[in-house]
């Protein structure tokens, strides 16, 4: 059983070959198949995804009533601060989340299929630490505007990805030497981060650690159009290469007995995950545990015998997006409870209206699905 495998419970067999019936879209040369259960789930992640867009349209510090989200996303009309808040703040954050989960999600299932290895994900191999350290340098050296921060960025995930690739690949590429290679590297990259914080003024360590945590807030169109664009690329040559990663699970011999040039597919497929992860962390920052969780997900409920790309992008995408939500909700939550309570001060009148960063609730709940994950597998010798 491989990394990226699930282990679940005897089904009947009628319902197991159902769900492993495949689905064929399109026609001719443009057309792919996909388990029908793997097209549900990929289905309903993405319409989660669009029901918490709504949701996040109406609610906040300055709630804005469904009917007045509709005339203010169509024609523009109504109270000016709804028509403000709607086009221009919540929209553009709502949609960075879906379009940032998507490619989170894609990238770990990238990483996680050519190593063989459910650990090996961007946020754990050090690309999304090499981001920050890119980052942080233009921010303490420039002064970090924001195209020369994603610039950083993506550079320094770029470096950092063949860094740790060359360091992996020496006698053929494993998914442990991998992870191990990446973790001692973001040990060191998390060092040099610290340190080019304590030489930075205060505002600049302060703007870097903002951007260090992960946060859509803030977040205008010109970051929705620069992910739209990116993925727009990314996502169909990532797909085209789907078959061949499917192959590849199967081990590199077989693969090459099915035609598969096993060492430029993996080259290929690399290089498209390192441009996945490097746009979403240059639009949102090094946001933790979706690329890692996302792709074991869509397995999980699937039940597939491997990892999806469309699945793994639409799953993460709906978790980035309830992660998003609840962010956003967070102090405005701790508002209600302190009418309610009265006599406590939960949150200070300062902070009422502040958004806490999305990172810190990725971060929450990547440790409780990590927690589950072992209590779930005790016993069995596979956590």
């Amino acid at each position: 059983m491989t990394a990226t495998e699930v282990r679940t419970g005897p089904e009947k067999p009628g319902r197991a070959l159902a769900a492993a019936r495949p689905v064929r879209w399109g026609a001719g040369r443009i057309s792919f198949r996909m388990h029908r259960r793997t097209a549900l789930v990929s289905g309903g992640a993405l319409l989660l995804a669009a029901l918490l867009l709504l949701v996040s349209l109406c609610v906040g510090s300055y709630p804005v009533a469904l009917p007045d989200v509709a005339r203010a996303l169509f024609y523009g009309t109504g109270d000016r601060l709804a028509v403000h808040f709607v086009n221009q703040e919540r929209l553009p954050q709502a949609l960075l989340a879906i379009l940032a989960g998507c490619a989170l999600g894609m990238s770990g299932a990238i990483f996680q299929s050519v190593s063989r290895n459910a650990l090996a994900s961007p946020d754990v191999i050090g690309f999304n630490s090499g981001a920050a350290t890119g980052a942080i340098l233009v921010i303490v050296t420039f002064g970090g505007a924001a195209a020369s921060v994603a610039a950083g960025a993506i550079i320094g995930g770029l470096v950092t990805a063949l860094l740790v690739s060359a360091l992996a690949s020496r006698g053929g590429l494993h998914g442990i030497r991998l992870v191990l290679i990446g973790l001692g590297v973001t040990a060191m990259l998390g060092s040099v981060n610290s340190y080019l914080l304590t030489r930075s003024s205060l505002n600049d360590s302060q703007n870097a650690y903002i951007w260090l945590v992960g946060t859509l807030n803030g977040r205008g169109w010109s970051s929705v159009q620069i992910m739209a664009v990116a993925l727009l690329v990314l996502v169909p040559l990532a797909l085209l290469f789907g078959r061949r990663l499917r192959m590849m699970e199967l081990g590199d011999d077989l693969a090459t007995g099915l035609g598969v040039r096993v060492n430029a597919s993996r080259l290929a497929l690399t290089v498209l995950g390192i441009g996945l992860c490097g746009v979403a962390v240059a639009s949102a920052g090094p946001i933790p545990f979706i690329a890692l969780a996302a792709p074991q997900i869509a397995v999980m409920v699937s039940r597939s015998p491997g990892v999806s790309l469309v699945s793994a992008g639409a799953v993460g995408a709906g978790l980035l997006s309830a992660a998003h939500l609840a962010s956003s909700q967070f102090f405005t939550a701790l508002v209600w409870a302190d009418q309610q309570v009265g006599w406590i001060r939960i949150v200070e009148e300062s902070q009422r209206n502040n958004l806490l960063p999305v990172g810190v609730t990725t971060a929450v709940l990547g440790g409780v699905y990590l927690a589950w994950v072992l209590f779930r597998r005790r016993g069995t010798g596979t956590a």
